[in-house]
């Protein structure tokens, strides 16, 4: 089960599982805004209902601009695209792609890799976009940010707690989103 972060500011910050929450919850980093009514966490002594909303409660440190290679950060750059035919991935149905093989010398850096539907990573195979005759829709570069709205992308794919829209204020997500949900 996943908990929003919000910013000190209440904006979005990124989504998390719920143990990473506790952990900032306990550390004192974090307060809760909002709990799962079903979910909870127990210890030997303690039952804790389990956070779907945390908030920081005080600024975050200055991180050194560089945000941290991931599979996560990675699908957010690419917004859940396949980087060959354009088609959206679900993240847990989407993969990695070096777009210079390893097999021929490619690194696993920003600048190398790409997420691709599995049809179109199967596809390239071992070869280069040029050889295989698929071309890259963007090119790969290390983002300088990845917003809280391309944070909270990454969540499409599941049923969102109705306990985040008050948080979550892209419009349009909710509309496209939330509507064919309901029918």
């Amino acid at each position: 089960m996943d908990t929003l972060v919000l910013s000190r500011t209440w904006e979005v910050d990124r989504v998390v599982g719920w143990e990473e929450a506790m952990s900032l919850l306990i550390a004192g980093r974090v307060e809760i805004v909002e709990e799962y009514d079903d979910r909870f966490v127990r210890s030997v002594s303690v039952t804790f209902n389990m956070p779907s909303v945390v908030r920081f409660i005080s600024g975050l440190r200055f991180r050194n601009g560089k945000v941290k290679f991931s599979r996560q950060n990675v699908y957010s750059r690419d917004k859940g695209r396949c980087q060959y035919c354009g088609v959206h991935v679900p993240r847990h149905e989407s993969t990695f792609d070096h777009v210079i093989p390893r097999c021929k010398g490619g690194k696993t850096t920003w600048e190398n890799i790409v997420i691709a539907c599995l049809p179109c990573n199967q596809k390239k195979g071992g070869r280069t976009p040029k050889e295989a005759r698929m071309p890259t829709r963007t090119k790969p570069v290390r983002p300088t940010h990845i917003s809280g709205a391309n944070r909270i992308m990454l969540t499409r794919d599941k049923n969102v707690p109705p306990s985040w829209k008050n948080y979550i204020r892209d419009a349009q997500y909710w509309n496209t989103e939330l509507e064919s949900d309901n029918e």
